[in-house]
């Protein structure tokens, strides 16, 4: 499965090293999500707890896990590779602010990837695949139909009400993609002549949306959950990807091409759960064009959210 990648995947493209390349050619990235979460400290009232925890922490790249931790009792690192968890922390200098780290390694969707595997192998594929392709995205499409989904996902070592800052830093996308990818992997390794057909059953794109929308709920629920009362949620996800042929890209928005990641009902997604304070737009840029290869990147939403009904000032 994709998620058990996650640690090789990391190393090529988190840390330090990583995020010296994002000082160089995209300090923008850097400095939003750095100001949103340290914002989103300042907004913590008094009342609420003094912990912080940050969902998809990863190795720390984009995380300002000092000033997280010299502002919290504790601060916790959720994510599903504890390799990459163990670098940001060993990069605190102080002895006193890596005490105040505690990590917490887990797959924060609940076992989504596993539950929807487990439904994908049980499927009769030599049958289906004699009954052609649309036999085989129905039956894939009812495993996304019927795939378990926690909302929210229960984590052990983390209570409801815990925390008075929540961060998700730039995790999202991943929570729904990597189990779809895993489909689609399946379908490349048992039948590689009808990858790519997906696009054109209607069955399968719509078991597709509803699967990426559940799991966003499943989400963003646990932000809520999670939060003690009056405290702040930091949401940073990418949006959309595109790519471009050159390091003007960014003043030809005709030159590129953009793919959506999040259904477009997820800023109603978001307002269904939070009271919006802050929201900021921008684009991160992950690899610059060379030569015959694209630039990539991701036009990027971060959001400062408190629980509905509730005020910061």
């Amino acid at each position: 499965m994709r998620i058990d990648t996650l640690t090789y995947n990391n190393i090529q493209t988190q840390g330090a090293k990583r995020r010296l390349w994002l000082h160089e050619h995209n300090p923008q990235h850097l400095q939003q999500c750095t100001e949103l979460m340290l914002r989103g400290l300042r907004l913590r009232p008094r009342s609420a707890s003094a912990s912080t925890l940050v969902l998809g922490a990863g190795a720390c790249t984009e995380i300002p896990l000092a000033d997280l931790a010299r502002n919290s009792d504790e601060v916790v690192l959720a994510d599903h590779d504890l390799a990459s968890m163990e670098q940001g922390r060993d990069e605190l200098a102080s002895s006193s602010l890596r005490k105040r780290v505690r990590l917490v390694p887990c797959d924060i969707t609940g076992g989504v990837s596993d539950h929807l595997n487990r439904l994908i192998d049980r499927l009769h594929w030599d049958t289906l695949i004699k009954h052609g392709s649309r036999a085989v995205f129905d039956a894939v499409a009812d495993c996304l139909d019927q795939c378990e989904i926690p909302v929210p996902p229960d984590i052990e070592g983390m209570y409801s009400g815990e925390f008075g800052v929540v961060i998700s830093s730039l995790v999202l996308s991943q929570l729904f993609s990597y189990p779809s990818l895993d489909v689609l992997d399946h379908i490349q390794l048992r039948i590689p002549a009808f990858l790519g057909e997906q696009e054109r059953h209607h069955r399968y794109q719509e078991a597709a949306n509803n699967f990426r929308i559940c799991v966003i709920q499943g989400h963003l629920h646990l932000l809520q959950t999670l939060l003690d009362a009056g405290g702040i949620a930091v949401l940073i996800s990418d949006m959309r990807g595109f790519v471009f042929k050159d390091s003007s890209a960014d003043d030809d928005r005709q030159s590129r091409q953009t793919l959506p990641i999040v259904p477009r009902s997820f800023p109603e997604l978001v307002r269904e759960h939070f009271h919006i304070l802050e929201e900021n737009c921008w684009e991160w840029i992950t690899d610059l064009p060379e030569g015959e290869k694209l630039g990539r990147g991701y036009e990027v939403d971060g959001y400062i959210l408190t629980t509905n009904g509730s005020s910061n000032g």
